[in-house]
Parts: structure tokens; C-alpha cells; sequence
């Protein structure tokens, strides 16, 4: 199953904001750079969680954007695309899971090094914890 298309980061333009921009903390396999969003010029996002009352006093449900996940792994990781995809694989059913505690509006980018080569599901589920605490994008309990 993929990730949501409202939680992907897909543009160039963003994976160079987040890495010009953004925090960056990384372990032995990841490393992640987070961006929080502005709401200037962007659209609100409708959901049924959170509303908003306009000048008319008409309510509307309104949040804040969605936080949007990129993966960026070389071919320098390994030359072999089902290992990259393997990798990229687990790394979004590790987002897909976490959407529900992820606090809204960042955008992060996980670049993935070489040593994520050897590393299994609960390696990455345990230094992305990790990395996406210590940058807030997740709380800390």
C-alpha cells in the first residue's frame, strides 16, 4: 500500500527547500532532514478534525497542510534496484503507520546511507523513532 498522495513529497523544488533549509539529524543507517511548513499562500486542507469560523460565521473544517515524506536513496546504497526498493518500501510502511502521530505541517526528506544495506524492518522502524523524535516531527512519549 502506498503512502497517501497528500503525505508524498515529490517535487525537486522541495527535496532542495527541506535540505537547504531544514534540521537535519541522523543515525547510522538515516539520516533526515525536517522542514516545518508555513501557512503563507497555502490552502487549507479540509477534514472533519479541526474547524474554523469565517467573517460570516459560516463554520468550516479546516487544519493545518499535511506533512509530506520524501525517500532519497543513491545507487551508491547498492546497485541492485530491489534492494533500494525493498528499502524504500519499508521505510513507507514505517510513515504509513506513524501518520497518526505525526504532528502536521513539516516536510521531511530521509536520505538512506549505505549501511542501511544490512538493516531489517525493526532497525529502521527504531533509528526513524529515533531521528523524528529528536526533530519534533513526532512527540516524545
Amino acid at each position: 500500500m502506498a503512502l497517501p498522495k497528500q503525505n508524498r513529497l515529490r517535487s525537486s523544488r522541495d527535496f532542495g527547500k527541506v535540505h537547504r533549509k531544514g534540521k537535519r539529524a541522523s543515525a547510522l543507517a538515516l539520516s533526515v532532514r525536517a522542514l516545518k511548513q508555513t501557512s503563507v499562500g497555502q490552502k487549507p486542507v479540509l477534514r472533519a478534525d479541526r474547524s474554523s469560523i469565517d467573517e460570516q460565521g459560516v463554520g468550516e473544517q479546516l487544519s493545518a497542510p499535511s506533512s509530506c515524506f520524501g525517500i532519497s536513496i543513491s545507487k551508491k546504497v547498492s546497485k541492485r534496484a530491489v534492494v533500494r526498493n525493498r528499502i524504500k518500501r519499508q521505510l513507507r510502511a514505517i510513515i504509513r503507520d506513524r501518520l497518526a502521530d505525526i504532528h502536521p505541517g513539516w516536510q521531511v526528506v530521509i536520505v538512506v546511507r549505505a549501511s542501511a544495506v544490512e538493516c531489517d524492518f525493526a532497525d529502521f522502524l527504531r533509528e526513524l523513532d529515533y531521528l523524528l523524535k529528536r526533530l519534533s516531527v513526532i512527540s516524545k512519549s
